[in-house]
């Protein structure tokens, strides 16, 4: 679909040391498909670091290898972004594969984020998935875009840093997204853009370990992007909420996902020296790149688990989301 749409557009499949026949595949069956093989895995966000540092285009487009692209999903990004120079990136609406009028929780109609640091998006609250009847039809400034489908100006990307590699997978979108704003750029949800995604291809939705990276991931997105203090005390209260959390896997009997909440933790207080260093020289790269003022936009100043456990709001549309 791809290259139908843009004759000049490259396809490129970023092998990272497959141990399977992928590339015998990919020769045999899809001889116009470009390869570029990595030396090792390096899992999955470094892994695209170090494919996306040899690409020379304007733009690229992050696409995971189980989704399904709608025929005319790229023109509308593709014109967004070469209309407003102040877009870093955007994504398409992002439906389930196998329920396709329905959101997929990776992205949904745009992902925003909340006081604490916890995700959430346009048409998905936690696991509550809304259908798709028009309602986010309006294209809009958010947080975050989903890394299953994102397009991104390539020099950004590379200048920035691309993903941070110590999150492995999980939440890598987020923070990039993260940096991209404190730089001064806008993320846009584009409506008229549709994907199908299959969800879970990484590694499934309930598998502990990632929750494991979830929890850890997103404790590393607030020390590295909100200023020292407050990060501190976002990651306090996140203490809390995750024992709580945890004590709700107890009571399920969901051993291993607490016993990933533990480890997530520790690993993250052992990683804290590592990252402050890390956030000081992200630091470095957003004053040479910006453009402005941090961008606000798709920041939740309440507490989204408050609305969705304690208030019953399981919908995009019952929050409060004006400034």
């Amino acid at each position: 679909m791809l290259a139908t749409q843009y004759a000049a557009a490259r396809i490129i499949v970023a092998d990272n040391a497959s141990t399977d026949d992928s590339l015998q595949v990919l020769e045999s069956e899809f001889p116009s498909v470009e390869r570029l093989v990595l030396d090792q895995n390096y899992g999955f966000a470094r892994g695209y670091n170090e494919a996306l540092q040899q690409i020379d285009a304007p733009y690229i487009v992050l696409l995971n290898s189980d989704v399904e692209v709608d025929p005319s999903w790229l023109h509308p990004m593709v014109k967004l972004m070469e209309d407003d120079p102040g877009v870093g990136a955007c994504q398409p609406k992002v439906r389930q594969f196998h329920q396709r009028e329905a959101f997929e929780y990776a992205g949904a109609a745009g992902g925003w984020i909340d006081a604490l640091g916890y995700p959430f998006g346009r048409g998905r609250l936690f696991d509550t998935l809304e259908k798709d009847n028009g309602q986010y039809d309006e294209p809009q400034s958010v947080f975050w875009a989903s890394g299953a489908a994102m397009l991104v100006r390539t020099t950004l990307f590379q200048q920035l840093g691309g993903f941070d590699a110590l999150y492995h997978a999980h939440h890598e979108e987020i923070d990039f997204c993260w940096r991209l704003k404190r730089a001064g750029y806008r993320i846009l949800a584009v409506p008229n853009s549709i994907v199908y995604h299959v969800g879970g291809g990484t590694l499934n939705y309930q598998h502990p370990r990632k929750t494991f990276l979830n929890f850890r991931n997103s404790l590393f997105s607030i020390l590295k992007n909100e200023p020292g203090g407050k990060a501190f005390l976002i990651i306090f209260a996140r203490l809390l909420l995750d024992g709580l959390a945890g004590v709700q896997f107890l009571v399920k009997g969901q051993f291993k996902h607490l016993i990933a909440i533990i480890k997530a933790h520790f690993s993250f207080y052992g990683l804290l020296p590592k990252m402050l260093r890390q956030k000081r020289h992200d630091q470095q790269l957003i004053q040479k790149l910006s453009i402005g003022p941090a961008n606000t936009d798709g920041h939740y100043r309440g507490s989204i688990i408050w609305q969705y456990y304690a208030r019953g709001k399981r919908y995009f549309h019952q929050l409060n989301t004006k400034k």
